[in-house]
């Protein structure tokens, strides 16, 4: 029985394997511009907004080079990133279905173009919502609120796909269900105490469940 009509897909963590080319990318910049090598937990206190921010946020008046440079770099060692074992042919499924697939993102439009190009990804998607995109970036709800007015969805039919706690949060406050995943190793423990509707520890169980439900 078909269950959603819609379905978003978070980016990093969820349908990529990212975290690696991001710590990359801003340690690069934060080496050269700030003349200090970044750890990866303070990059990832860093995520939030889109990429373009938090550059200007820590290179001022060395925006415009600073932001060239890393895009320069994330492009050229996206050899990093791989999309999760399983994951494209879920994404085929989902477009055989003809259910509206959508990507929800806080990564900027740049670096989520670059990224689901280079992993062949792109053309799945009727939708990509970034950061750019959104007024108030995740945990707002306004990037799914988005995606159901533009295809004139039920919340009901709806689900969000992500790894992280702002991912829970959108969901819920959208009104629309949740899957979290754990195949990354980003905030494991505290998305498993977040009660979603379903939790899947591996892409196989995902698969399972679409296969079932659209």
């Amino acid at each position: 029985m078909r269950n959603y009509d819609g379905i978003l897909f978070d980016v990093d963590g969820t349908i990529t394997s990212t975290n690696e080319l991001i710590y990359n990318s801003f340690r690069y910049l934060s080496n050269k511009y700030l003349k200090k090598s970044f750890k990866n937990e303070e990059i990832m206190n860093l995520f939030g907004p889109p990429e373009d921010i938090i550059i200007k946020e820590l290179t001022g008046d060395n925006y415009n080079a600073a932001r060239k440079d890393y895009y320069d770099y994330y492009t050229k060692n996206h050899h990093l990133a791989n999309l999760f074992p399983g994951i494209k042919e879920i994404l085929a499924f989902i477009k055989s279905r003809n259910v509206f697939l959508a990507i929800f993102t806080g990564k900027g439009k740049e670096a989520a173009t670059i990224t689901l190009q280079k992993l062949e990804v792109y053309d799945y998607f009727d939708m990509i919502i970034t950061g750019d995109d959104v007024k108030e970036h995740k945990p707002s709800a306004e990037g799914i609120h988005n995606f159901i007015k533009k295809y004139n969805l039920d919340r009901a039919r709806v689900l969000m796909i992500g790894d992280a706690p702002s991912d829970f949060k959108a969901a819920r406050a959208a009104g629309v269900k949740i899957a979290s995943v754990l195949w990354d190793q980003y905030v494991k423990e505290e998305v498993k105490n977040l009660k979603s509707d379903f939790l899947f520890h591996t892409v196989e169980e995902f698969k399972i469940f679409i296969s079932e439900n659209i």
